[in-house]
């Protein structure tokens, strides 16, 4: 299944500098696994923002939720999901 996920971070204001950029690279870091694996297939910035937005696969909602669970700023994220159907153009 394809999923359209929308998420923006807010990271606690207390977090230190380094804290914060420790987060950041783990986070590039399991998203490049996530690339690998073929579940994470594209990923967009909202301008403006810290919200992204991306598309994912999986073969169901449970496998989403424990990829998107598996980030590293996932307690700091708020998600939205939609998922997809094939529209009758595309087949």
């Amino acid at each position: 299944m394809e999923f359209l996920v929308r998420f923006e971070t807010t990271l606690p204001e207390s977090f230190s500098k380094e804290h914060i950029a420790g987060l950041k690279q783990l986070e590039r870091e399991r998203a490049a696994e996530l690339r690998r694996d073929k579940i994470l297939k594209r990923l967009w910035r909202v301008p403006g923002r810290r919200a992204v937005v991306g598309l994912w696969e999986t073969a169901d909602a449970t496998e989403l939720h424990e990829a998107l669970s598996s980030l590293p700023q996932f307690p700091w994220m708020d998600v939205h999901i939609e998922a997809l159907a094939t529209h009758p153009q595309e087949q």
